[in-house]
């Protein structure tokens, strides 16, 4: 990886993840040494009913690179991003998710793929080529379904929205969140929507996605409000003014 020029801030949403959260942060931040860059990590806690928040500020207060702020509710992996972004200083922003079913090492593709393309997001996409996954068949079956959806509605130049790490510029995000509503699942396809409407670039980098947990804890529930959501942002993307 190319050096980089400028402070990484790696944002982590958490809900009930205190069995495994200590272990993933510590990786990251033993990873992020490596790329021998100024970096910190954010982690949120939305509303855990388990231990997670105390693990956090354990952390916190081990790591001085390491900061930490909480939802006192459960309001959605969205509104714990658009709060972390807030305690965020760095030039380059990170989307990742704390269950590490994405390993953090691969962002230096992304660092790559954002210098040598000139672009200014770099998004995991599980329908590139050269990816390699290991996640329940049901997953799949939702997410292609979810990219032909997503494809007829929005023509983004993109077959991926919902991966779980992602690299912005930092202005992308100052420019796009004001605009942002969504709180959950479909709030990166909102980011993604508004970033390609102001004429940002995008790349896909290539994933290797090794879930740990048996089983998806996405429900039907969940899929059902991503649904609701996206016709949502179609609303608004085409017959409001909220993102112009």
């Amino acid at each position: 990886m190319k050096k980089i020029d400028g402070k990484v801030s790696v944002i982590m949403p958490a809900h009930n993840e205190a069995p495994m959260i200590k272990e993933n942060v510590i990786l990251t931040e033993k990873t992020l040494k490596k790329f021998n860059t100024d970096f910190e990590i954010v982690l949120i806690d939305d509303g855990s009913s388990d231990d997670t928040w105390g693990r956090i500020k354990e952390l916190a207060e081990e790591f001085p690179n390491i900061k930490a702020t909480r939802n006192m509710q459960n309001f959605g992996k969205g509104r714990a991003l658009k709060k972390g972004f807030r305690f965020a200083k760095g030039d380059y922003i990170v989307f990742l998710d704390s269950d590490i079913d994405l390993h953090p090492a691969q962002l230096d593709t992304f660092f790559d793929i954002m210098q040598l393309d000139n672009v200014d997001i770099v998004i995991g996409s599980k329908r590139h080529p050269n990816s390699v996954l290991n996640y329940p068949l049901q997953r799949r079956v939702v997410s292609t379904i979810y990219f032909f959806l997503i494809k007829v509605m929005f023509g983004l130049p993109i077959r991926d929205t919902q991966t779980g790490l992602k690299l912005f510029k930092r202005q992308v995000l100052e420019k796009v969140f004001p605009k942002i509503v969504v709180k959950a699942f479909a709030f990166d396809l909102e980011i993604l929507v508004n970033a390609h409407r102001l004429g940002y670039k995008i790349a896909e980098a290539p994933v290797r996605i090794d879930m740990r947990r048996q089983f998806s804890r996405i429900r039907f529930k969940d899929m059902f409000n991503t649904g609701i959501d996206t016709l949502a942002i179609f609303y608004r993307m085409y017959f409001t003014r909220l993102y112009r």
